[in-house]
């Protein structure tokens, strides 16, 4: 191949080899994802109220965030950090970092109002109240008259 149609060649192909390095996922991104998918849920239906059980060990209150989006999705997130020492080496690191988020579509007997979140012993629990169902209509008797 002639040296300048390879240096050309090699000048148009940087850029793609550039794209892949910056779209690529970062190891923190992956680790972030791993950190996700891995903060395991319960959720039960009782007859007045769904409860969302998460484990969170470890956690503050303030490490946690609960909110309605889009009126009707549940969104439960927060970050599990690892205390920075000194003159620390690890040997085994087995307990997971990182951000997690998980995301609820709501169903429409939902009361939105009266959301509650309580965190105890490192176990998150998330009480979403059901509106009480409309009482079905009655039929209305007219009375007839005679003309």
């Amino acid at each position: 191949m002639d040296p300048l149609l390879s240096t050309v060649h090699q000048l148009l192909s940087v850029p793609d080899e550039m794209d892949k390095l910056l779209n690529n996922p970062t190891r923190t991104y992956i680790l972030d994802s791993n950190a996700m998918a891995s903060t395991p849920i319960d959720v039960k239906e009782f007859p007045k109220s769904y409860v969302f059980i998460i484990d969170m060990p470890g956690l503050k209150n303030n490490d946690i965030k609960v909110q309605v989006e889009d009126e009707n999705v549940l969104t439960i997130s927060g970050e599990r950090k690892r205390e920075e020492e000194e003159d620390v080496k690890y040997i085994r690191m087995e307990r997971r970092v990182g951000k997690f988020m998980h995301k609820f579509t709501l169903p429409d007997d939902c009361n939105m109002e009266a959301i509650s979140a309580s965190c105890h012993d490192g176990v998150l629990s998330v009480i979403v109240p059901k509106l009480t169902p409309p009482e079905p209509k009655k039929p209305k008797t007219i009375e007839v008259k005679v003309a």
